[in-house]
């Protein structure tokens, strides 16, 4: 372990490899792997966990049991990733053809969540505040605080920071019945105000 590692909580059955730079008050569960990854500070990593090098996670991120994150995959702060949820880092993967240059890029903005179950195909961006329904199969970009369930999954409707159904009425405004905090529709684009 370098020096990086001296103010956060590593479960002893949890591997972490030279290089990973992991920041402080940061929890690391039973039988989690972390190659050269960067983590911030105040993150949850559950049990059984796999982050592989490169892999970015920003302050505040949860990520829940038995996870696997591939190299490619970005997290901004604050982001919520359920139980199982799966991302992949190559399109057409085949055993006998290595294809480690052709790795893409997944981007999880703030603040969003990802279900339980749910699979993330690569090369996507999930919007800040978005909410991925539990096992929904995301295999395009997803607007900032959109909705979307299903397999593919499809947008349903806008979701609040707190994590509240928005309802816009005829003028494009909503509150978020959990912080009174107001949004507003235009054009397919929600903005808080």
């Amino acid at each position: 372990m370098t020096e990086n590692h001296a103010n956060f909580f590593r479960h002893e059955t949890a591997i972490i490899d030279d290089g990973a730079v992991i920041g402080n008050d940061t929890r690391i569960w039973h039988f989690t792997h972390v190659m050269s990854a960067s983590i911030g500070h105040h993150c949850i990593i559950g049990q059984n966990v796999f982050v592989a090098n490169n892999v970015v996670l920003g302050n505040h991120v949860k990520v829940q049991n038995n996870v696997s994150l591939f190299e490619g995959v970005i997290c901004e702060d604050d982001v919520f990733i359920g139980p199982s949820a799966v991302f992949t880092n190559v399109i057409n993967p085949r055993s006998f053809i290595e294809r480690k240059n052709e790795y893409k890029k997944t981007m999880i903005k703030k603040g969003a969540t990802i279900g339980a179950n749910a699979t993330i195909i690569c090369g996507v961006t999930i919007g800040s505040y978005a909410f991925v329904g539990a096992g929904s199969v995301v295999t395009k970009d997803v607007k900032n605080f959109a909705l979307v369930v299903g397999n593919p999954a499809r947008q349903k409707g806008w979701m609040s920071k707190n994590g509240s159904k928005l309802k816009f009425d005829k003028d494009g405004y909503a509150t978020c019945d959990l912080s009174q905090q107001k949004y507003k529709l235009e054009n397919e684009i929600v903005s808080a105000l």
